[in-house]
């Protein structure tokens, strides 16, 4: 719901955060909750963002919208294909994982604090580098404010992107401003019978020519290809490329099913590991199902092997693996931070929440 006096929201935050500071009581930042899953699970008191919502501007023609943090993400979906434009990185919802089940409650805050992308990743970016400013609240119950509202304005642009992904550790995201692009003229699907190592090796060949592949997804012998942009230029990439042309609605719903985790693929009760390698690894022979996206680069295996397996196995491919959902999170959610990152971390930590309040221990134990 909508905060009908957005001032009185944000003191009210305020008032929780110093409260929080004062006695050092750890607070849990959710939005919808679709993403509850991801991180080590917290305690502490849950300080509720969706009630500070409303889009403060959306300027189509500058290609920026700016939103308070609990703005349901679906509306400003809705609101920017009504002028043909779009979110790139194509932020999921997981809506299946939230309170409202099949109904998405997932905020705007929550997916910068998520930093997660979605299939269009692989050709558009990561969500964090399509962040232009933001204002939050630190540990202390300051407002602070990074970068600007227009693409040219880089002032404190690092800042902004800092908050990508923290899951709420460095503070409460308030406002986010984020580029958004036009959408697709055209986009077709192509299906094709490959291999999982020809597959990966094909992928790479077409990462190096001038192809409009927007994602792409292999499993089970099946690699899906999407192909966005100008008519000519999807007419002649699906002649170079070839395979079964996939009906327009089964196509949409295949990728919907990829950002979503809703697609077949996806039904299965065991860990579910995220690796980030690079695109051009080779197979990574781990025990369980795997699906590959973005080209090769982002490897998902469905396994019941140890953390200490997969993180090896993800290491040699010159990568890193984080346990995206279930499984036993004793060995740490994320990849281990060496010394140094470990130290950067503390000290960011320690800088926008001096009293350690923000998600304590959603990363790792000591943030």
């Amino acid at each position: 719901m909508e905060a009908k006096d957005p001032h009185l929201h944000a003191e009210r935050f305020a008032e929780s955060v110093r409260g929080a500071a004062a006695s050092r009581t750890p607070l849990r930042l959710r939005g919808g909750g679709t993403k509850d899953f991801y991180g080590q699970a917290l305690e502490g008191e849950v300080l509720d963002t969706r009630g500070y919502a409303g889009i403060i501007a959306y300027e189509p023609s500058e290609l920026v919208v700016t939103a308070r943090c609990g703005t349901r993400l679906a509306e400003i979906e809705v609101l920017m294909s009504e002028k043909k434009q779009m979110l790139a990185f194509e932020p999921p919802h997981f809506a299946q994982f939230g309170s409202g089940g099949t109904t998405s409650f997932a905020t705007v805050g929550g997916m910068v604090a998520a930093g997660l992308s979605g299939p269009r990743r692989q050709a558009a970016g990561a969500l964090r580098d399509f962040v232009l400013g933001v204002k939050i609240m630190d540990g202390s119950g300051e407002v602070l404010s990074f970068g600007g509202q227009v693409m040219k304005n880089v002032a404190g642009y690092d800042v902004s992107r800092l908050m990508a992904g923290s899951l709420g550790t460095l503070g409460l995201i308030l406002e986010v401003s984020l580029k958004v692009l036009p959408l697709p003229v055209a986009e077709v699907t192509l299906r094709l019978e490959l291999p999982e190592d020809k597959a990966i090796e094909t992928l790479n060949k077409w990462g190096g020519k001038p192809l409009p592949i927007s994602a792409s997804a292999w499993t089970g012998g099946e690699l899906g290809v999407r192909l966005s942009g100008a008519g000519a230029a999807v007419k002649a990439a699906r002649e170079k490329i070839g395979g079964e042309l996939v009906d327009a609605t089964q196509g949409e719903r295949f990728w919907a099913g990829m950002r979503e985790h809703t697609a077949p693929f996806f039904e299965n009760d065991a860990p579910l590991w995220r690796i980030s390698v690079s695109s051009a690894a080779p197979p990574l022979k781990l025990q369980g199902e795997q699906m590959i996206e973005w080209g090769g680069a982002l490897r998902w295996v469905f396994s019941q092997a140890d953390a200490r397996t997969i993180r090896d196995a993800a290491r040699r491919a010159g990568g890193h693996a984080t346990l995206f959902r279930g499984g036993d999170k004793s060995a740490g959610v994320f990849q281990p931070l060496s010394p140094v990152l470990m130290k950067i971390h503390r000290e960011l930590k320690r800088e926008f929440d001096p009293h350690g309040i923000f998600s304590r221990g959603r990363m790792y134990p000591d943030l």
